[in-house]
């Protein structure tokens, strides 16, 4: 394999190995479940290519696009951009912008990983948490935008339900059935800290509907006093975020630090970094472009889907929305389920 100064790419933003000794203990879980689903990218030909700024981008290329397991749903991207300029069906342009969503949340959660070997774990621990969910965000963002509160909704609560049973069910039983003869052990305090902030969210999230829902037929007198308690859930909710962060990267930094993981299976040990940091950036801004496209085409096309599908806008919401937003997290936490390793799901 080609060393460090024969690949310049690595080096853009200055000593390598000063930011890899820096930034080795910043990793988090979450960073290790993403990380689950990623493999090497062989750069042989790409390093044997002479112009440097030509062999850079390929070699960006080659890391962005094939550095995942999910490098296979790739082609699903032109595909919804293809079917929506062309007029095809609203249920296909819906189906494949889903597909091509999941690679999508994977790679950002990638790119911030490798934006923080250069800003340090604090800044890059922020950026994971603000970037991770960009899916989601973005398509509240649209639903919003186009009056479709319902979608937001229960989207958001899709995402809690989805990360408290079907995520959580799902490891544990992987990896009871896998590791049948082992003990599976967990750090009960990053447990903890966890399981509270998904029951805050969801206690804030059903506060208000279930106060509508209590006041029956007087609904339109009590409709102000709603909404004021559905802007208190809200500010409750960002005060609680902003505390989880100072908390997981400042003051417990120390509870939330995953165990250094091998290469074993094909996955990338993230020792160093593989892009630049103005690479990185321009990736990212790129990835959540396309993203925004993909978000845009799915919360357009909702409706017709589920006409066309037979389901519920509400069963797509719940269902199908937090899945694919947080596919690769899913399917990561899953890997290290089966591996004995529920300290980093």
């Amino acid at each position: 394999m080609a060393s460090n100064q024969d690949q310049p790419w690595l080096l853009e933003n200055g000593n390598l190995k000063g930011l890899v000794k820096e930034n080795r203990t910043g990793r988090t879980a979450h960073n290790m479940s993403s990380s689950s689903l990623r493999k090497k990218s062989d750069l042989t030909l790409v390093s044997k290519i002479p112009c440097s700024l030509l062999r850079q981008f390929l070699a960006n290329l080659q890391e962005v696009t094939l550095g995942t397991k999910l490098s296979i749903l790739f082609p699903a991207i032109p595909l919804a951009i293809l079917a929506q300029c062309f007029g095809f069906a609203s249920p296909w342009v819906f189906a494949l912008s889903l597909i091509g969503l999941m690679p999508l949340a994977e790679r950002v959660s990638f790119l911030t990983e490798q934006i923080s070997f250069y800003t340090g774990p604090t800044v890059g621990g922020l950026l994971n948490a603000t970037c991770g969910n960009a899916t989601e965000l973005i398509i509240a963002i649209f639903a919003l935008a186009q009056h479709k509160i319902a979608v937001v909704k229960y989207s958001l609560l899709g995402s809690i339900l989805s990360n408290l049973l079907l995520v959580l069910g799902t490891s544990l039983f992987c990896g009871g059935i896998a590791n049948i003869r082992k003990e599976q052990k967990y750090d009960r305090r990053q447990a903890d800290v966890n399981s509270l902030m998904l029951l805050l969210a969801l206690l804030c999230h059903l506060l208000p509907m279930l106060f509508t829902f209590a006041a029956g037929a007087s609904a339109s007198v009590t409709s102000d006093p709603s909404l004021h308690l559905s802007r208190a859930s809200c500010i409750v909710m960002l005060i609680a975020y902003t505390a989880y962060i100072v908390f997981q990267l400042w003051t417990h930094r120390e509870l939330f630090e995953a165990q250094e993981e091998s290469e074993d299976d094909g996955v990338v040990s993230d020792e160093a970094p593989v892009i630049g940091f103005g690479s990185g950036i321009v990736w990212l801004i790129g990835m959540t472009a396309v993203i925004a496209l993909l978000s845009e085409y799915v919360v357009g096309t909702i409706e017709e889907a589920s006409d066309s599908w037979g389901l519920s806008v509400s069963f797509i919401s719940i269902i199908l929305l937090p899945i694919v937003g947080n596919a690769a997290e899913h399917a990561g936490a899953i890997i290290f389920a089966f591996k004995n390793k529920l300290v980093s799901d």
